[in-house]
């Protein structure tokens, strides 16, 4: 696995879930576009897959 994930917010959190909305808020993001670099663990991964439909994600 890679040390760094970066990630990116690439489409609206409007319409989706409140579950979703706090882990895209709990990882750092709150725009469109938005970058953010978290460590590569289980929670982060966990996280990510709860929002993969509103995020891209990048290996450091």
């Amino acid at each position: 696995m890679a040390k760094k994930l970066e990630i990116t917010l690439t489409k609206s959190v409007i319409g989706s879930k409140p579950a979703q909305r706090k882990t895209i808020e709990a990882l750092g993001l709150k725009k469109i576009n938005q970058t953010v670099a978290h460590e590569d663990n289980v929670a982060i991964r966990g996280m990510i897959n709860r929002v993969s439909h509103l995020v891209t994600v990048n290996e450091l």
